[in-house]
């Protein structure tokens, strides 16, 4: 199979021609046959600034439609496109350019003077901009540039993308994907979740990330589909889009906020086909509530940097709240014993890892943490502890890093949650591990109470007593007004740890 995304990608584009791509609320935006073009020129705009084949090309732009053609033209002219969080600073981006030495640095028009200072202190030599208008330098040299209407030859094994992962721990890993990996998981979704040329996607995820850049864009550009660039979740644009679009992809965060609004009725959603969640856990509670609201079940799915997508509910038959799912076609799954990577029996939580085409061929630059992670025969240890129930349906149990391992007894933090959650008053909970004198580490717990909740330490401690086993029992319950988050919605225990590491000193 030879995969060149990019040939993939145009192929389709010619064919819906005229049909919507991509378009904002504003009413900007280009069909197929004009996003193609488009590329030609900002191709041709590429080329007159250096990048070459298997160049990098660093991105920091805020969301709008000229950022994917961005991304399509580098893979066009045969470079790596590397999209960073909007959020990094300075000093974050300049741990990016001295790793990934970009050939381009893309960033907003107002960064322009530090961009170009960062640029220079790292060795980057071009530095672009590229604003939510269709504005910026970038665009002003695609007008003057000659366009480039060939496609540079890529093979399955050639790099698409570096993207970097979040860091919580250590330094950022820069994910290696190929174009068989892009093309392979995209195509795989499409089928999986019924996408067809008449979908409509609202889109308001960030595209920075695998589940914006990849799942979104990747999958309706090869459906055909159209996509509705929203710059930010706004539950009252949401809400009045959604009886125009057939498809969202959200992160939980979303459907927490659409399940407390009195607006979303089965009414409003009466056009939707499909809700899709990912990117962090979605609550049973909060899958139930929206199902009871809308009549649609949420389809929750897992992937990650590394992989793309690996599993799914079934877009036929039963989504389980709780669950991520089976397996995609052609992904394989095992459970493991953390130590031995041996398999563990079916419904003891182990080591997730996975294999497939969808699988990144490593860490930029990164060789032994490559060799750690992805094993000889081709399976990736993913991090995240996970068990297999009876169907075949995984279950993510947590993060390997946030296994407490309380005087010499495995806590796995989500079990906890789950039960603190249920007690009235709770709107989330968190359990992380904290240094303890005794017991190596103490199973802390970190709620966050509704307003007007009368909780204290002492009533969920004793709403603990007997639904869990005595070494599973927090040793300190601390209340917060909320958890923190990244962009994508998973909670950072790493400053839970930080915050709270003291409390037993």
């Amino acid at each position: 199979m030879n995969q060149n995304l990019f040939a993939t990608f145009a192929t389709r584009m010619q064919e819906r021609d005229a049909a919507a791509f991509i378009t904002t609320r504003e009413g900007r935006g280009y069909s197929y046959r004009e996003a193609l073009t488009a590329t030609e020129r900002l191709a041709g705009a590429l080329t007159e600034l250096g990048v070459t084949p298997g160049d990098r090309v660093a991105v920091q732009v805020d969301k709008s439609p000229e950022a994917i053609l961005l991304y399509l033209a580098t893979l066009r002219v045969g470079g790596v496109y590397l999209p960073l969080n909007t959020g990094y600073t300075g000093e974050e981006i300049h741990y990016f350019l001295s790793d990934a030495e970009p050939a381009l640095f893309v960033c907003r028009p107002v960064n322009l003077d530090d961009a170009r200072s960062l640029a220079a202190d790292t060795g980057c030599p071009q530095v672009a901009t590229l604003g939510t208008a269709a504005d910026g330098s970038l665009m002003e040299a695609a007008a003057q540039a000659t366009p480039r209407d060939d496609i540079v030859e890529r093979d399955d094994n050639d790099l698409a993308a570096i993207l970097y992962t979040s860091g919580t721990t250590g330094r950022s890993k820069g994910a290696m994907l190929t174009h068989l990996n892009l093309g392979s998981n995209a195509a795989t979704l499409a089928e999986a979740w019924r996408f067809t040329e008449h979908d409509r996607l609202i889109h308001a995820l960030p595209i920075f990330h695998t589940h914006g850049l990849f799942v979104a864009c990747n999958v309706s550009l090869l459906a055909g589909a159209s996509m509705l660039f929203l710059p930010k979740f706004d539950i009252d644009v949401i809400l009045e889009e959604l009886p125009r679009g057939t498809v969202m992809m959200g992160v939980p965060t979303f459907y927490t906020r659409l399940v407390a609004d009195d607006r979303l009725t089965p009414e409003v959603t009466a056009n939707m086909r499909l809700f899709t969640s990912g990117s962090a856990p979605l609550t049973a509670e909060t899958h139930q509530a929206f199902e009871e609201k809308t009549g649609h079940a949420i389809l929750e799915r897992y992937g990650m940097t590394e992989t793309n997508m690996n599993t799914s509910n079934p877009y036929d038959g039963e989504r389980i709240a709780g669950t991520v799912g089976l397996p995609l076609p052609g992904v394989e799954i095992r459970i493991t014993d953390r130590e031995t990577h041996e398999p563990v029996p079916r419904g003891e939580i182990g080591m997730l890892e996975v294999c497939g085409p969808n699988v990144f061929i490593g860490y930029w630059r990164m060789p032994e943490k490559t060799r750690e992670e992805l094993l000889d025969d081709g399976f990736f240890v993913t991090g995240d502890l996970a068990m297999l129930d009876e169907r075949g349906y995984v279950h993510i149990v947590g993060r390997d890093k946030d296994l407490v391992i309380s005087g010499g007894y495995n806590v796995y933090p989500k079990e906890v949650e789950q039960v603190i959650d249920e007690l009235d008053g709770v709107v989330e909970s968190a359990v992380i591990g904290l240094p303890h004198p005794d017991f190596g580490e103490g199973v802390t717990a970190v709620v966050v109470p509704q307003p007007d909740a009368d909780l204290d330490e002492a009533g969920v401690l004793d709403f603990l007593q007997g639904r869990l086993a005595k070494y599973k029992q927090p040793k300190r319950v601390f209340f917060v007004d909320s958890l923190p988050r990244n962009t994508m919605g998973k909670v950072q225990k790493n400053q839970l740890r930080e915050r709270f590491q003291d409390s037993y000193r």
